[in-house]
């Protein structure tokens, strides 16, 4: 196994922690967008109040890794996206300054403002990362000198909103069953009807979206079918979708929000497997894309970077598994909580 092999597993693994982490707190505030009662608004905030920021610390790691060890292909994807991620960051600052403002004023008013800000802030970068992940797997219009050559409105193609409504149902979900992990009474049996049925959303609208992908993007399974990791990875995703209900309907949320992170999991190990070597595929031409060879940085770079990486991403899982255990348990609404 090569550096450049490393380093893609490497940033795959912070994108799996992200969408583990950041995703059930996303999922929670598209849930607030439904949700009226204030006593209710409030558990839902102060359930992801101790942990979000945390979480988003395995996005800007990823950014950060993805810098270091293939450049080219931050340089061509964020240029290409530049409008998609100015709005996620937008929605991201706004989401997070809502956590601290709302309840600054105690005019109905304003925390209403704050309300629809912490909502649409999370139901934004929900769709959004779906939308970003559907164009790189259908592949993106990069000309042989790697550069990006379409435009913003290219981006919102059915294909990729498809994936964005994938992720969206998926985040919700994940919301949902985190909620009924830390929540009781009343807030948790206004949420239970939400689980189900994003569940069967999500299931129906993944299953659309592999079939569409065999038109939109059929190289994306060539040889696939005779990997054995492709097929670990789908077994695991079969059985992680399947046991999701069971586990909720017999209140063991603990394990219901382990086999959804399981899920996700293994959906982004399939699509990495389909791209590799591939980072960034081209619809013009596949012999254009941009792989982890031709778009990699310096062997010397890397090397020094992972040296940091061993150092730095030891503690940042530390430091999660150190916050996750101080703040378990239900959540309790006190005169200090959000």
């Amino acid at each position: 196994m090569d550096l450049n092999t490393i380093w893609f597993l490497l940033i795959g693994i912070l994108i799996m922690g992200y969408a583990v982490l950041d995703g059930f707190d996303l999922g929670v505030g598209v849930l607030y967008l439904f949700t009226k009662d204030e006593t209710a608004k409030r558990v839902y905030l102060n359930s992801i109040g101790p942990v979000w920021d945390g979480n988003e610390v395995w996005l800007l790691t990823g950014g950060g890794a993805l810098f270091a060890a293939f450049p080219i292909v931050y340089a061509t994807v964020f240029s290409g996206f530049y409008i998609p991620f100015m709005l996620l960051l937008a929605a991201l600052i706004f989401r997070a300054v809502s956590f601290e403002f709302r309840g600054k004023v105690s005019s109905p008013g304003w925390k209403k403002l704050w309300d629809y800000l912490f909502g649409i802030g999370s139901l934004l970068p929900s769709i959004l990362f779906g939308i970003a992940i559907g164009n790189i797997i259908s592949g993106l219009p990069i000309d042989i000198s790697g550069n990006y050559v379409g435009n913003f409105l290219d981006l919102l193609n059915p294909y990729s909103i498809l994936v964005g409504l994938v992720s969206l149902s998926f985040f919700a979900m994940h919301g949902s069953i985190y909620l009924m992990m830390k929540s009781e009474g009343l807030v948790k049996e206004k949420v239970l009807p939400y689980v189900n049925r994003l569940w069967m959303a999500f299931v129906l609208l993944y299953a659309l979206t592999t079939f569409f992908t065999f038109f939109e993007a059929p190289f994306q399974f060539n040889g696939l079918l005779n990997n054995p990791l492709f097929w670990m990875l789908f077994v695991l995703l079969l059985v992680s979708i399947v046991l999701i209900p069971v586990f909720v309907k017999a209140n063991k949320f603990f394990k219901a929000i382990i086999f959804s992170s399981l899920t996700i999991i293994s959906m982004i190990g399939l699509t990495a497997l389909s791209l590799f070597p591939r980072l960034v595929p081209s619809n013009i031409d596949l012999d254009f894309s941009l792989t982890i060879y031709n778009a990699s940085s310096s062997k010397t770079s890397m090397t020094a970077m992972l040296y940091i990486a061993l150092i730095g991403m030891p503690i940042v899982i530390a430091y999660t598994i150190f916050v996750y255990r101080v703040f378990k348990g239900k959540v309790v609404i006190t005169k200090e909580s959000y």
